[in-house]
């Protein structure tokens, strides 16, 4: 498998907008079944060996407990239960209003009762219309939508490395339904007093000042795949900060900046791999320094904290063990 195989956003998009809205009727459900967490962390979908998750949710006034699977290698939703009753229909020839009706549906032979609050789309451009309505986001290229699957996979990894290098409070790294991106984020302890009418999605999300690092593949405002970072809430002379590798920038975005690294920038490096560790490291620095965190109390150097074992071996730094 190559290292990030392309993905251009203006091959797939037909495919990407009715995923994206597909993603967003199981998140939905999977926000009403799931006990909240911490700056929305039960919301995400998580990746598998097939696709992605939803992960165990349920038992909540008697629901049964179960899981939500995309299966993007057979190119299915998959509705399980802790019993093992499952329930799947194909992701192919389907609507988004067949997809939400074929959902429910399933959730209703097992058994499962969720109340779904506002179903329709969430900040998308046919946000008013019911989820149930829609029949005209209803493309699903099935080597796309594998495409879609195998970067996000190579992405969760090197997202994962990136994540090991900090010891205070990190998110796992999950994939957002709303905004259909890979992020995971780095907190600081630091309170953040929001004005009174920011909504209450934003507040919980950013309750903290943050540092996060993440991959989009592309929108209406960005029409290109590119590995991102921003700080929160942006300090002063941020953009002032060098980024790496070369390929990378600092762009203006909704009022603040993004620092972004091109898909296809990394691709074209030497080490792609490499090349994107050292921009989220870069844009770490950058945010880090200019908001006065502690960058060396935090340090967490091949994701190990004891100091005794920093500079143990590459055997042991590597996972290894002697039992």
């Amino acid at each position: 498998m190559q290292m990030f195989p392309p993905i251009p956003l203006a091959e797939w998009r037909d495919t990407k907008e009715t995923v994206h809205r597909f993603a967003q009727v199981i998140g939905k459900i999977r926000l009403a079944a799931s006990p909240r967490r911490n700056h929305w962390w039960n919301v995400p979908y998580h990746l598998t060996g097939r696709g992605i998750t939803t992960r165990p949710m349920g038992q909540m006034d008697g629901t049964p407990i179960f899981t939500i699977d995309f299966d993007f290698v057979n190119h299915q939703l998959v509705v399980t239960t802790l019993e093992g009753r499952t329930v799947a229909f194909s992701l192919l020839n389907q609507s988004v209003a067949s997809f939400h009706r074929l959902t429910l549906e399933a959730l209703t032979a097992l058994g499962v009762d969720v109340d779904i609050a506002l179903p329709h789309p969430y900040d998308l451009p046919d946000a008013a219309r019911p989820s149930a309505e829609d029949v005209e986001h209803a493309a699903y290229d099935p080597v796309w939508a594998n495409r879609y699957w195998q970067v996000l996979s190579q992405v969760a990894l090197v997202l994962e490395e990136s994540a090991a290098g900090f010891s205070g409070k990190v998110s796992p790294v999950h994939h957002f339904w709303h905004t259909f991106d890979i992020a995971y984020t780095r907190f600081s302890d630091k309170h953040v007093n929001q004005p009174p009418q920011v909504d209450q999605v934003t507040r919980e999300a950013y309750s903290r000042e943050v540092i996060s690092f993440g991959f989009w593949f592309g929108d209406a405002g960005f029409a290109e795949p590119a590995f991102y970072s921003y700080t929160a809430p942006e300090p002063p002379h941020l953009t002032d900060e060098p980024l790496t590798p070369a390929a990378a920038e600092w762009a203006s975005r909704a009022g603040s900046h993004l620092a972004v690294l091109g898909y296809d920038d990394a691709r074209g490096q030497a080490d792609p791999k490499r090349a994107v560790l050292a921009f989220f490291e870069s844009a770490y620095l950058a945010g880090a320094r200019r908001a006065g965190w502690g960058i060396e109390a935090v340090a967490c150097p091949h994701g190990i904290t004891d100091p005794r074992l920093t500079d143990a071996s590459p055997w042991v730094l590597r996972g290894k063990s002697r039992a």
